[in-house]
């Protein structure tokens, strides 16, 4: 499953040809339990990260509105201990943010040497939103995608892993969460008139993508495209990736002090 999910660095991804659907030959049931398999297991490696304190991983969550970024969170990050985890929310700029180049609020929020940190929305907003709302000139963000490979090679020779997620929701998907949306009183606040100008545009915003996940999916920091219609293929998948990455980081626990094995406490 995670070789489907993988950008070839210099290949197109083509967002519109993948199946938002796929469940990559596994039913409901079983991939209920495989999350929870590696809920388990992201737990463990979480607390070696942490005990490590060497090395950093940042998760990078992308995808139009409604694609399920809150509640793949949820599930994912659900046994993993609060003190070694942030959640980060990118929203519009601050005028302070503004003042300063773009990726400035994005080095504020990276996580520390020990921790697993996740972007909910990200720095790849000021590349795709803003051009497809017009907020700056052509000439800046066709130049952020180079900027961008930069920045997150660094990060990767400092050691943090990048672990990077596009998810995958139909057009048609949306429009059934955006109604669900507005029929529920507790889920009507997360809607605004401005998500149904993204819908019309559906098309374009998903060729915008199509051309920054391109141009940014490196060997130091390559993209996943997870189908994200169906909410438990969409956990199991993020999960899977987020676990594979730090299996592969191998976190290792400190040596406790010498002869503390001997020890009895009275």
């Amino acid at each position: 499953m995670i070789d489907e999910l993988l950008v070839e660095p210099g290949r197109p991804p083509g967002l519109m040809t993948r199946d938002p659907r796929a469940t990559f030959g596994l039913d409901k049931a079983a991939g209920k339990e495989k999350l929870k398999e590696l809920v388990e297991r992201l737990s463990i490696l979480q607390q070696r990260l942490f005990a490590e304190r060497e090395r950093s991983l940042l998760l990078v969550l992308q995808g139009l509105d409604a694609s399920g970024k809150d509640g793949v969170i949820r599930k994912v990050f659900t046994g993993v201990n609060p003190q070694g985890c942030r959640v980060v929310s990118f929203k519009a700029p601050t005028s302070t943010e503004l003042a300063h180049d773009f990726l400035w609020r994005i080095h504020g929020a990276l996580p520390e040497r020990g921790y697993i940190g996740v972007f909910n929305r990200s720095h790849y907003e000021d590349i795709v939103t803003v051009r497809m709302l017009g907020l700056v000139p052509e000439q800046v963000w066709k130049r952020r995608p180079r900027d961008v490979n930069a920045f997150e090679r660094t990060l990767a020779d400092e050691g943090t892993t990048i672990v990077k997620v596009f998810l995958n929701v139909s057009k048609e998907e949306q429009a059934e969460r955006f109604q669900e949306r507005i029929a529920d009183p507790e889920k009507r606040w997360k809607f605004r008139k401005a998500d149904l100008e993204t819908h019309k545009r559906f098309a374009e915003y998903m060729s915008a993508y199509d051309e920054a996940i391109e141009a940014t999916s490196k060997r130091w920091a390559p993209w996943h495209i997870v189908p994200a219609d169906r909410n438990w293929v969409k956990s199991l998948a993020v999960a899977a990736l987020v676990v594979d990455a730090l299996e592969r980081m191998d976190p290792t626990l400190p040596d406790p002090e010498p002869g503390i094995e001997h020890l009895e406490i009275v």
